[in-house]
């Protein structure tokens, strides 16, 4: 960034006054208004709006990263709160009241199911101002609320009235337009697992706007991590419940009043047990703590061994019982994804080939599996820990996604920069970089990727960027995805690393992902140039048919600059090799394959007939059979140089038959 001169230079401090003391976007706004009332010149008055609008961008991003800390840390506190509360009354209220809190919805509220009358009745409210909605009873599977019992599941819908996913009926939809409830989130409270291995919906918590809302991925998550809690808050209020009631059925029961206090203290302790333990993962979350510093928690307070991976089998952490870690090898990603699924149907950790495994989720989405190398059988409270500890771990992920995100997203606007104008300010971009931790100037790798759907793609990025040992950032361009990784000195090559994303990116957007890889560069103007070359590579390869493949610009040599223009690449190999082509496929024979060893031996039949494995009478057989196919001039310079530029082209596509 150029030096600002006397006149601007106090209207820039006033913004990182502003920024510091975060004052509202109308004020750093007026900066730029009162630099052109002061008359400062043009050219300092243009960098003051460059670097307001620098300014609204970051407040804008650092008012949503506080948001998010607010929420999670209301979310913690709820934990605090549920895990506090013995009363099942005091429970469901506060679930509510902070389901709603937490989402900023007009109201909030729960139903549970009647076991005895075979329906569901409304249990808690907050927020609901019609009488008729609060005494709501309703049959099993109506209703948005009886998707999410059925199905185990999260629902949301931006307009109840009009959604025809649910079976609406009449006594639903008069309570709902009563209280004037328009959209509606619904999530799952599940509890354990059936004998039949699918887990219980003990209930489902609401949150309901009285106007069209679109309820983001964030906020499902949010609201699933407070019904994960609630579920073990109710299982907890419940089983005190239980115990209350047992204690006042043995009073009578004076020969098995010993054996029965034993049990129950047992019991109470087993409880007592998992609630510390499960305020102190909490503890290790709001002190910031790392993952491995969960793991050894776990692992000390079940003395086994456990171990962390990503959705792609990774090892996130391995630690022992005492502390210390371990080597540990990636986890089959297939194994993983079928175990952890089972995990999720179940809602429960499931024992597997001598270990125990338990899904770490945010919403449906799988973050992470909890391992722990342990034969032997888990008793209730063990599991229960285990179970808790997912919950947990999830929490943490998330926040750790969160903040990435914020930062990823950050920089992704100095990318979209640089690749947009690089010549404009190339030392301002730099500068931009030191400061957001991206060194322009120090060599990187530029990849440009392209498959299935925008909205799969860009998250998917991230992810692989945010769950490897990957440092880069990624931003979205002119409809892909380009990501900068920083290069190694000695570093993989970029044709590597290419192919190594394909097939990474494609895991994740479950599609066929491309990626077209430059570099090492360094500096805004080469990294600009790199992003040209990248993108001729993308089109080469889609010209290709090679979709769903990583390749770098080296690679396809001279022919990416040809085919980066979109060039009719089969029309051509078509029309230049076409009549070989067929008579291969009819005959079985090997034109194209002898006519590329006669070029590629420079015309000698000797060398020709040695890479074939033939005689060189058959070589001369084939070589006529080319001649009475294309031509008498087949040899000729001119025409010679358009059947090796087509036989180059045909190998690169994958030698194609016809």
């Amino acid at each position: 960034m150029s030096e600002p001169s006397a006149s601007a230079a106090p209207h820039l401090r006033r913004l990182l006054d502003l920024l510091a003391d975060d004052a509202p976007a109308e004020a750093l706004g007026a900066v730029s208004s009162q630099a052109r009332a002061d008359g400062v010149p043009a050219g300092d008055l243009a960098e003051v709006e460059r670097a307001t609008a620098t300014a609204l961008r970051i407040r804008g991003a650092l008012r949503q990263h506080r948001r998010r800390e607010l929420q999670l840390t209301a979310l913690f506190d709820t934990a605090g709160d549920l895990a506090a509360s013995r009363d099942l009354d005091e429970v469901l209220n506060a679930i509510v009241r902070r389901a709603r809190m937490l989402l900023g919805t007009d109201t909030a509220y729960l139903t549970l199911p009647d076991e005895e009358a075979g329906d569901t009745y409304m249990r808690v409210t907050d927020g609901s101002v019609s009488v008729q909605f609060q005494r709501l009873r309703l049959e099993l599977g109506e209703g948005l609320g009886g998707l999410v019992a059925q199905t185990a599941s999260p629902y949301a819908t931006p307009d109840y009235r009009t959604d025809d996913r649910f079976h609406h009926t009449r006594n639903i939809d008069s309570a709902v337009l009563d209280d004037g409830l328009v959209a509606i989130l619904g999530v799952p409270l599940l509890l354990g697992s059936s004998r039949g291995g699918t887990g219980k919906v003990i209930g489902v918590l609401f949150a309901a706007d009285r106007a069209p809302r679109v309820f983001s991925p964030d906020e499902v998550a949010l609201l699933c991590s407070l019904a994960a809690h609630a579920a073990i808050a109710i299982d907890t209020a419940r089983a005190l419940d239980d115990t209350r009631s047992a204690l006042d059925e043995l009073a009578g029961a004076n020969a098995e009043l010993a054996e029965a206090n034993a049990a129950v203290r047992a019991h109470s302790a087993a409880m007592r047990r998992a609630e510390e333990s499960h305020d102190r993962l909490t503890d290790l979350v709001l002190r910031g703590r790392d993952v491995k510093e969960v793991a050894a928690a776990v692992a000390g307070l079940l003395d086994s061994p456990l171990t962390i991976h990503d959705p792609g089998g990774r090892p996130l952490a391995a630690v022992r019982p005492d502390g210390t870690d371990f080597a540990v090898d990636s986890m089959d990603a297939g194994w993983l994804a079928e175990t952890a699924e089972e995990s999720r149907t179940g809602a429960r950790a499931v024992h597997r080939d001598g270990r125990w495994i338990c899904a770490v989720l945010a919403g449906r989405e799988l973050m992470a599996g909890l391992v722990l190398h342990r034969r032997r059988q888990l008793d209730d409270s063990d599991r229960r820990l285990f179970e808790r500890a997912s919950v947990v771990t999830g929490l943490l992920l998330l926040l750790r996604r969160t903040v990435a995100e914020t930062e990823n997203r950050i920089r992704g606007e100095l990318i979209t920069d640089l690749l947009t104008d690089a010549d404009r300010d190339p030392a301002g971009l730099a500068e931009r970089g030191r400061r957001l931790g991206v060194d322009l100037d120090r060599p990187h790798l530029l990849l440009v990727a392209e498959g299935g759907t925008r909205e799969r793609l860009v998250p998917a990025a991230m992810r692989y960027l945010f769950g490897g040992e990957i440092h880069g950032v990624s931003a979205e361009h002119h409809g892909n995805v380009v990501l900068l990784i920083g290069a190694g000195d000695p570093g993989p090559a970029a044709g590597d690393v290419a192919r190594a994303a394909a097939a990474q990116l494609g895991q994740l957007v479950q599609a066929p992902v491309t990626v077209a890889a430059t570099g090492p560069a360094r500096g805004a103007r080469e990294l600009a140039s790199a992003y040209r070359e990248a993108a001729r590579c993308l089109r080469a390869l889609r010209v290709l048919g090679r979709t769903g493949e990583g390749a770098c610009v080296e690679e396809l040599g001279f022919l990416g600059v040809v085919l980066g223009n979109a060039q009719d690449v089969d029309g051509f190999v078509s029309a230049t090799l076409g009549p070989l082509l067929d008579y291969d496929a009819r005959r079985g024979t090997h034109l194209i394959r002898t006519l590329g060893a006669y070029f590629g031996s420079g015309g000698s039949l000797i060398r020709a007939k040695d890479e074939l494995h033939v005689h060189v009478n058959t070589v001369v057989q084939r070589l006529d059979r080319v001649q009475v196919l294309l031509g008498r001039d087949w040899n000729e310079p001119g025409r010679a140089l358009e059947l090796q530029l087509a036989l180059r082209l045909h190998a690169l596509a994958g030698g194609r038959e016809r």
